[in-house]
């Protein structure tokens, strides 16, 4: 009998536990302000940092290449490296802006639609050399430059701001974007 009724409570608990309360404070979804000029921001970004997720863990020499299609939607090329003596590979994908976002916030697509990505500028600098991305759930952050380097003070102070989006800073690393950089401290 008590078996019985532990094979009843025990995924109870365990679904329970799954929904405790980690501490943390919940916050509403990530919104943005920024105005993006969708012409001033097509082109090549490197990826800087990232939070670190199974698709680009382990990747150097990341770049994002954005470029307006004549249908209105965004074209988005993903570039990589598994090593830097590996060849680059491509992954495609089609973003839409968002209406009503001054086009900071994009719905992109991979696979043909069977991957689905949120995507919010949350600041771009005057001259369109830097941008911060985030995600409605704050789980994913990068820092793009227009550089593949970026010098560190410049990273420290961008990868401050996220805090005042509600990230937690710490979680961003950096991605080599060339070999010496591989194994440095903060590089993933």
């Amino acid at each position: 009998m008590r078996r019985a009724a532990l094979a009843l409570l025990l995924p109870g608990l365990m679904l329970l536990a799954a929904c405790a309360s980690t501490g943390e404070k919940a916050m509403p979804p990530l919104e943005s302000t920024a105005v993006v000029d969708l012409d001033r921001y097509m082109g090549r970004w490197w990826v800087i940092a990232n939070i670190p997720y199974f698709a680009e863990k382990g990747k150097v020499a990341t770049a994002d290449i954005y470029t307006l299609r004549e249908d209105g939607r965004i074209g988005n090329v993903y570039a990589y490296r598994k090593g830097f003596d590996k060849p680059e590979k491509t992954m495609n994908g089609v973003a839409t802006v968002v209406p009503g976002t001054n086009n900071a916030q994009w719905k992109i697509a991979f696979f043909g639609g069977l991957v689905r990505a949120d995507y919010l500028v949350l600041e771009v600098a005057p001259d369109y050399s830097w941008a911060l991305i985030g995600h409605p759930k704050r789980n994913l952050a990068w820092v793009f430059s227009r550089e593949p380097q970026m010098d560190d003070a410049k990273y420290q102070e961008l990868r401050a701001k996220f805090t005042a989006w509600g990230y937690d800073p710490a979680k961003l690393q950096r991605v080599p974007q060339s070999a010496d950089q591989v194994g440095q401290p903060g590089f993933q």
